[in-house]
């Protein structure tokens, strides 16, 4: 009796092996015959029309969004706090792949540029975008472009190299 027990003790357990070699098989033919593209980019931009006209309406100050942006900008993060210095932030995936932030609040410069910009330090560059000047700041992570106007600190920052963030100071309006 126990012969038979151990026999198919042993088919049960070929029978899951050749199940398993067959599942494998028929997941190897999807992946090789199923196109996929593997440089999709997963960034799903966010729609930020409604946020930015609630700051616009409640902020102490001007807000700024770009307008006019080439091609390849993906907004990826809004977001207004009223109560937190009337803090603004738009965050864009750039067309390098890059990011580029929009920061803006009423919180005592030094303070806020250090926390937006992770740290980055003042330089002695300044860049002239448009009528503005913007002070230069540089950070092992991020640099940023800051000014301070009717009240606010605007700082533009990211991983992005100079030239985009100066494409994203010039299309703020």
């Amino acid at each position: 009796m126990g012969g038979v027990a151990g026999m198919q003790g042993t088919k049960t357990i070929r029978d899951m092996v050749l199940s398993l070699a067959v599942v494998g098989a028929v997941v190897a033919c999807i992946y090789v015959f199923i196109p996929h593209d593997d440089s999709t980019n997963p960034v799903k931009p966010v729609n930020y029309k409604v946020e930015l006209a609630t700051a616009k309406r409640a902020a102490a100050y001007p807000i700024l969004a770009p307008e006019g942006l080439p091609a390849g900008w993906k907004p990826t993060s809004v977001r207004y706090k009223g109560a937190e210095n009337d803090h603004w932030h738009l965050g864009f995936h750039a067309p390098d792949g890059k990011y580029v932030a929009i920061e803006q609040s009423t919180e005592k410069a030094p303070v806020f540029v250090d926390r937006v910009s992770q740290g980055a330090k003042e330089t002695s560059g300044r860049e002239r975008i448009g009528d503005k000047t913007w002070q230069r700041f540089e950070g092992s992570t991020y640099d940023a472009l800051v000014r301070t106007d009717k009240g606010a600190t605007t700082v533009v920052t990211g991983s992005g190299s100079w030239e985009r963030l100066t494409e994203m100071a010039r299309s703020l309006r």
